[in-house]
């Protein structure tokens, strides 16, 4: 079988790393081809060296790395030279800008060109020395006054107006990352925020629409992204995750952490009893107690209630994390603006209870959202915890333009430093005559 093209996706996180490989344009059986993304190969390995979403130790995470590099190579038969690469950490920051400029034609058609430098125009805030720019990323455009356009490409008009969502990261934390991720071999294409990934493979267009909050609750981290009109308008870090839930057990129930994560996955697989009023009273608290011999557990514990933990331990740290998120909404004045509500993904998603916390803390409707737009191997990554890995994919195949015809990136980034002066000098070579 013939492959067009294969696009890889690292996800570097505090819990785990995670690379996906995935073909495109794969020839069929009867000729032609197909313009589905075909996963080829999944593998998640222990986070080591990451902490918060920043490396920590390069030894560790290269390490990691190369573990589940190697391990999705295998299972997908062939060897990976690139890749899109996830980052986050509290150390992520956005604002929106506004920029002007006069079309270079004013009788004549917008072009490409005028976009790129209303695009570089609002690149242009200020930033201190231990600051970079990630994402650029126009929300709607202004022709001559028009507003709420989308694409101002054929248009005729004399002034070009963007509203755009900045997202910057530390210089060092992205320096870092991409060090680690060549020493394994492997070239970055770009550095992309965790929850901007998440959004391509849990979203729908409609959601986006309409106003949708993405809450992506990671190992240490989570990502809340809140889109307006169908475009990014607010991103933020909150510095509590999962592992945070992990940890209260682990020193509540008097286990190891490992443990501690064995258990709360199993309650978070536990769905709750229907209501039946004929049901007596032995059997009802029977269902209560949690099975902890088929866990496999090291330590010897006793029978646990699973109401008791519950509402006793992950109840007070899902309530903490969602009044952090609530934060972040409020800050950002869009809480109005999303009738969608919360979607929650990555791996605590899972959680016991979080659907439950979400509507009761923040009072938004919410879902827990289901990766869509892949094929192939998707029973691996059928779980939220892939949701960055599997957007970085869907986020890559955008980039290259294999599906669509959309002219405006729909994302402008940088890799730090060496990238982003090599791309300053492709844009200036395009401007020259």
């Amino acid at each position: 079988m013939a492959r067009d093209k294969v696009i890889c996706a690292i996800d570097v996180g505090s819990s785990k790393i995670a690379t996906l490989i995935a073909s495109i344009g794969d020839e069929l059986p009867g000729g032609g081809r197909s313009d589905k993304i075909n996963l080829i190969g999944v593998s998640a390995t222990p986070s080591k060296g990451v902490k918060k979403g920043q490396v920590v130790d390069i030894d560790d995470a290269v390490e990691a790395i190369t573990e589940s590099v190697e391990a999705a190579e295998r299972m997908a038969g062939y060897s990976i030279s690139s890749g899109y690469i996830s980052l986050g950490g509290p150390q992520i920051e956005s604002i929106n800008q506004h920029a002007v400029v006069a079309v270079a034609q004013p009788e004549g058609e917008i072009k490409d060109g005028d976009v790129l430098r209303v695009n570089e125009a609002a690149r242009a805030i200020p930033l201190p020395s231990s600051r970079e720019i990630l994402h650029v990323i126009p929300r709607t455009f202004t022709v001559d006054g028009q507003e709420g356009i989308r694409d101002p490409v054929g248009m005729t008009g004399v002034r070009l107006e963007t509203e755009t969502h900045i997202i910057t990261g530390s210089s060092t934390s992205m320096r870092n990352l991409v060090k680690c991720v060549q020493q394994v071999g492997i070239d970055v294409v770009e550095l992309v925020f965790g929850g901007i990934a998440s959004s391509f493979s849990i979203l729908t267009d409609t959601e986006k629409e309409l106003g949708v909050i993405l809450v992506d609750i990671g190992g240490e981290t989570t990502d809340v992204v809140i889109f307006v009109d169908g475009s990014v308008s607010y991103s933020a870090v909150v510095p509590i995750g999962a592992r945070h839930i992990t940890s209260d057990l682990a020193v509540g129930l008097r286990v190891s952490l490992e443990s501690a994560e064995k258990i709360k996955l199993s309650l978070g697989k536990i769905q709750k009893p229907a209501v039946d009023e004929e049901r007596v009273e032995i059997p009802k608290k029977k269902d209560e107690l949690l099975d902890i011999k088929s866990l496999g557990l090291a330590e010897d514990v006793k029978e646990i209630s699973r109401k008791a933990v519950v509402e006793g331990i992950i109840r007070p740290r899902l309530q903490e994390i969602f009044k952090y998120v609530g934060k972040e909404i409020k800050k950002s004045g869009f809480g109005n603006a999303t009738p969608s509500g919360l979607v929650i993904c990555g791996g605590g998603a899972l959680t016991a209870g979080v659907l439950d916390q979400a509507k009761y803390i923040l009072g938004f409707p919410a879902r827990v959202g289901k990766i869509n737009g892949l094929s192939g191997l998707i029973d691996e990554i059928d779980t939220p915890q892939y949701s960055a890995a599997a957007g970085l994919i869907l986020y890559g195949v955008n980039q290259t333009g294999q599906q669509g015809e959309s002219r405006i990136p729909v994302l402008a980034s940088s890799i730090p430093i060496k990238g982003m002066v090599q791309k300053g000098m492709n844009w200036v070579k395009s401007l020259l005559p």
